[in-house]
Parts: C-alpha cells; structure tokens; sequence
C-alpha cells in the first residue's frame, strides 16, 4: 500500500511505494533548502526541475537536472537546494 510523508512544514511530499524488489519515493520539493539524512544508501533522480546538492563527504556542490541522478551512501546527510519547484524519485536500499 502507498505511504504519504510529509517534511520541512509541507514544503517537501512524498509517496511512498515498493518499485520492484526496492522501496522507493516520488515526491515534490518546493523552493528553498533542505537537510536529508540516509540510514541506507539512496538512488535520487530528478523527474522535473533541477536540484543543487552537497554530500556530506565533501565540500563541493552538484547540480542535477531533469533525468539526472547522483547516489547517497548509507548513514549519512546531504544538503539540498531547490530554486524551482522540483519532483524527484528516490530508490532505496
């Protein structure tokens, strides 16, 4: 069955599915910057609009866009930043 999250006072929203033999995510993101933390690793692919994002690992910034994807190991955070409203799949595991 579907799962609804909500987080950051309803700027970001997500629902919550098992693709294939994963658990995976496809949510929103409104403007504005964000702190994620992972308790395993996640495959995160932009579906719509762009997102700018610093690994925790490192102190460089990213930027991805419309059919791009970066991964996020397991036990750590990642920064985001959102300057258009932006949709996301997140894969799990």
């Amino acid at each position: 069955m579907f799962k609804t999250n909500e987080y950051f006072e309803g700027k970001v929203k997500s629902l919550a599915f098992q693709a294939h033999d994963k658990p995976a995510t496809v949510g929103v993101m409104a403007i504005g910057d964000y702190v994620f933390n992972t308790t395993e690793p996640e495959k995160m692919t932009v579906v719509s609009g762009a997102m700018t994002i610093k690994l925790a690992e490192t102190d460089q910034e990213s930027h991805y866009q419309a059919g791009e994807s970066f991964s996020v190991p397991a036990n750590s955070r990642f920064d985001v930043k959102i300057s258009i409203e932006t949709a996301y799949l997140c894969v799990y595991g």
